[in-house]
């Protein structure tokens, strides 16, 4: 890692936790951590034994979005350079958008910009009842570009028509409300919740999960057509003739817990 901007822990079930580590500045992001979550998820994607990954945060804040240092350094820069930055940015939010690995944010406190994206690019977002988010970027004469895609997948339009042009703080119940969340719980309870969650996840077939994920990409949004119907035809045909889907099916007949591969 570059500059200790993050930590990444692993557990003997296979649940990966990858803490942001800047809690003196509120783990706002700066070119280094992005350079540092985007090395680490991609690894922890293609690493196999990797079941599930859970986006943490140290301090009282889950992420203040851009590190006001780096955010003065960019406004000094040429375009194409301006460019580069932005893009590295948006690769972040791609690969962890993209993990084909089952995400969880847990969210113990403020979440503003970025932060925000963080969350939505998750599978799964579980915070405290006490966390609040902003989508601040308008009130310094930005605008929430790159995490705009998920943002606006997790909250809807009508939503972001308010939230992104008001910059107003909203509290975590009407994160719920929206959609960015799936729970919150009290702060004490939050790890509690995040277990549950994993459990939840790790009796399903791990390659079956990374499928189902792709499944939903390929289909949301997208017209009923001939080709759509015949796409998802094929892939639950292929899954019922993979490994995962035999031995599930074989357990099910069975009476007996599935033995997953690698």
């Amino acid at each position: 890692m570059t500059d200790q901007s993050i930590r990444v822990t692993r557990r003997g079930d296979g649940v990966a936790f990858v803490t942001l580590a800047r809690a003196q500045v509120h783990n706002a992001f700066n070119e280094g951590m992005i350079a540092d979550l985007t090395a680490a998820l991609s690894v922890l994607g293609e690493d196999q034994t990797v079941r599930a990954v859970v986006l943490a945060a140290d301090g009282t804040s889950f992420s203040a979005g851009a590190d006001l240092d780096w955010m003065r350094r960019t406004a000094t820069y040429a375009p194409a350079q301006n460019l580069a930055d932005a893009e590295r940015l948006a690769e972040l939010m791609r690969v962890l958008n993209s993990l084909p690995k089952p995400t969880i944010a847990r969210v113990q406190g403020a979440a503003f910009g970025g932060g925000v994206g963080l969350v939505a690019c998750c599978d799964i977002a579980i915070a405290a009842e006490s966390a609040v988010f902003c989508l601040s970027e308008v009130r310094l004469g930005l605008i929430p570009a790159v995490i705009s895609p998920y943002v606006v997948a997790a909250i809807g339009a009508r939503a972001a028509r308010r939230w992104f042009l008001t910059a107003e703080r909203f509290v975590a119940a009407e994160a719920l409300r929206l959609g960015l969340l799936h729970r919150i719980v009290a702060a004490d309870d939050l790890d509690i919740a995040v277990d549950e969650m994993l459990a939840s996840l790790l009796v399903g077939a791990p390659q079956a999960q990374a499928a189902a994920k792709d499944l939903i990409f390929a289909v949301a949004d997208r017209p009923l057509t001939g080709a759509l119907i015949a796409d998802t035809t094929r892939r639950i045909a292929e899954q019922r003739a993979g490994v995962e889907g035999r031995e599930g099916v074989a357990a099910f007949l069975e009476k007996r817990p599935p033995v997953w591969g690698g």
